[in-house]
């Protein structure tokens, strides 16, 4: 009986970004899977549909869940050229979504590069407009480069925030530790002295008013400010831990990762390091255990873990072990005005590349109740269905007089595993209140929005003086 075509895979764009992520040539990748160079060829420029034999092999071969082929991993790309253009420079081009969705699956590699060329432009308009450099017809110089932090933004997500060797050598070493994860603090600062001469001193805030934690080589002395949390020092302590005892290993990953420059690769090492020093903290096999026992219970699993709410749910972002996969999360955590200072995601969510999130997302409410969880379902333009929590955090002790540290964690899922989170229990998953959350105004067609900061670049304003509309925007129908 012939196949029906609907049902024929064609994913080479998938599968020549899987290529290039393992770093295998074509023909290395031939014959792990038993296949001819030039029938992989095909296959990856979509001239022949993938069989049921060779995702086998390639599960086989490269040790991965094939959900992830399921998933489409150039979505992400489409959303971030249809931020790119949005901008008003490209008004009269009048691209379809269809023609991004192309490209970004035919050519991801030139996707990014256009992404990088947007970024570096609009570094450049800011400094112009802040007067930090001249315009360029006055001989201002272009700024031409991916910041330190976009670069290694970029690099975890193309690792699916999953680094296997961290997460080896940290279940090594919790296990020489021997203890409970309650006491990690007391046997890292023993290992520290013992193994390495670094004695540990909590210092008042005078001491080291600028920064939270030094460690002084010469002196083998690491000090850790007062208004650091309990959590907050645990994590310090495994943080120099991982550095002395497994620079080498972060080194060996920095140097196969090619950052362009020295401040890149620095900011690397910090966040490998950060990387190493949670999965100390949280091993693995006993977090997935507890988050699985636990429906997902933050609060519960940061008390049994010792570490904090914001500790807790990154940890979650990276539970992608191919035998022992977690509820796939994404994470934000932004400020109160809305600026976001950390993203990671260990699945699909369209993230704004180049602006905030939607204010319809109540992750920006929920610093009117701190420290509650709230929840909520959202939908994006495509159909898809997220449920979210959020909740207010404070990475640190804030003296009375001092400046306010609280920001806002934002944790979501896709809607099908919502049923097993315990915060999925009061709420009715089969027909659930959504609210329809888009990517930046400037390309989300969302009508009478009474949040909406701008017109979509690809409809036609609709102002006139006899009605006053929801929305301080409307626009005409498609």
């Amino acid at each position: 009986m012939a196949v029906s075509t609907e049902r024929k895979l064609f994913l080479g764009a998938r599968l020549k970004r899987m290529r290039r992520d393992l770093g295998v040539t074509q023909t290395r990748m031939a014959e792990d899977l038993g296949v001819s160079p030039s029938y992989l060829n095909l296959l990856e420029r979509n001239q022949r549909p993938v069989t049921a034999q060779v995702l086998l092999r390639l599960a086989e071969a490269y040790d991965f869940d094939l959900k992830t082929l399921s998933q489409d991993p150039e979505s992400s790309s489409a959303n971030g050229l249809g931020e790119v253009f949005s901008d008003q420079m490209f008004r009269d081009l009048g691209i379809a979504r269809h023609e991004l969705t192309e490209v970004a699956d035919s050519a991801p590699a030139v996707s990014e590069a256009i992404m990088r060329l947007y970024r570096a432009y609009l570094d450049q308009r800011s400094m112009t407009d802040l007067g930090a450099i001249g315009r360029p017809e006055e001989g201002g110089l272009v700024q031409s480069v991916t910041t330190p932090s976009d670069w290694v933004r970029d690099f975890i997500q193309a690792q699916k925030n999953y680094f296997a060797e961290l997460e080896a050598v940290a279940e090594t070493l919790t296990s020489e530790l021997g203890c409970e994860p309650q006491d990690f603090a007391v046997a890292a600062r023993e290992r520290l002295s013992s193994r390495h001469g670094i004695q540990v001193r909590v210092v008042p805030v005078e001491v080291l008013p600028e920064s939270v934690r030094r460690f002084d080589h010469h002196r083998r002395r690491l000090f850790l400010s007062e208004v650091l949390t309990g959590a907050g020092r645990s994590f310090a302590l495994a943080y120099q831990l991982s550095m002395i005892e497994h620079g080498a290993l972060l080194d060996a990953i920095i140097e196969r990762a090619g950052p362009p420059d020295r401040p890149t690769s620095n900011l690397l090492k910090v966040s490998l390091g950060n990387y190493l020093a949670a999965a100390m903290l949280m091993p693995y096999a006993a977090f997935h255990e507890a988050a699985e026992l636990t429906g997902y219970d933050i609060e519960l699993m940061r008390a049994r873990f010792g570490v904090s709410f914001e500790q807790a749910c990154h940890r979650l972002t990276t539970l992608a072990r191919p035998a022992m996969r977690g509820v796939p999360f994404f994470m934000l955590r932004v400020d109160s005005a809305g600026n976001i200072s950390k993203r990671f995601a260990g699945a699909t969510f369209p993230f704004s590349r180049f602006g905030g999130t939607c204010p319809r997302w109540n992750i920006h409410s929920s610093f009117r109740t701190p420290g509650r969880i709230v929840t909520q379902v959202v939908e994006t333009p495509d159909g898809q269905r997220y449920f979210t929590l959020s909740r207010t955090v404070s990475r640190i002790a804030t003296p009375y007089a001092g400046e306010d540290s609280e920001l806002a964690v934002g944790m979501g899922c896709e809607l099908k595993y919502a049923e097993r989170l315990v915060y999925s229990r009061a709420i009715n998953l089969r027909e659930p209140v959504v609210t329809g959350i888009g990517p930046a105004c400037r390309i989300c067609e969302r009508p009478a929005c009474p949040q909406r900061a701008a017109e979509p670049i690809n409809r036609t304003l609709m102002v006139d003086d006899f009605t006053k509309s929801i929305s301080p925007y409307p626009f005409a129908p498609s």
